[in-house]
């Protein structure tokens, strides 16, 4: 590690622990000028558009997002995160049908998260695909509830969950 990179660590740690403390005007101007210091630096990126996110700056969040999913050095932990954040912005800002392709291509890689499927859900539901969205929602309702009176059901509930319009 050369001398620029600990001082970028140390920066972004910094920066971090400002967002995490609720100074999050103040760590999005760090963000920035640290995102325009290491412009290829996924991690780096992802940060920024977390902490415009946290302002409810969400058009100001995708180019940091897109820019953190094609730089370097973002785990999988926080390319997840990357994918989900992008994804639901996507989908606040009305841009239903890149959200969509964005979280289905998310859930290749991370087939089992109920966060990306959950609002997978929700933007598909903007689209008009009602009956693919309460299925998604079926399925991690009976597969992740740990609600008793659900738990009762689950069998029933995942029938539904792939053929909503069954009767007897």
């Amino acid at each position: 590690m050369n001398e620029n990179d600990q001082g970028r660590d140390e920066l972004l740690a910094a920066a971090v622990g400002l967002r995490e403390r609720g100074e999050a005007e103040a760590a999005r101007q760090q963000l920035v000028a640290l995102a325009e210091r290491f412009p290829g630096d996924g991690q780096v990126a992802y940060q920024a558009a977390w902490a415009h996110d946290v302002l409810g700056l969400e058009a100001e969040a995708v180019p940091f997002y897109e820019l953190a999913l094609r730089g370097a050095g973002l785990s999988e932990d926080d390319r997840r995160g990357a994918l989900l954040g992008l994804g639901s912005t996507y989908r606040i800002l009305g841009r239903y049908d890149e959200a969509v392709r964005l979280l289905r291509v998310a859930l290749i890689d991370f087939p089992h998260d109920g966060a990306l499927r959950t609002f997978l859900a929700m933007a598909l539901y903007n689209t008009g695909g009602h009956r693919e969205a309460m299925r998604i929602l079926l399925t991690l309702l009976a597969d992740s509830s740990t609600d008793p009176d659900i738990a009762r059901y689950r069998g029933a509930v995942a029938y539904y969950a792939e053929d909503l319009d069954a009767t007897l």
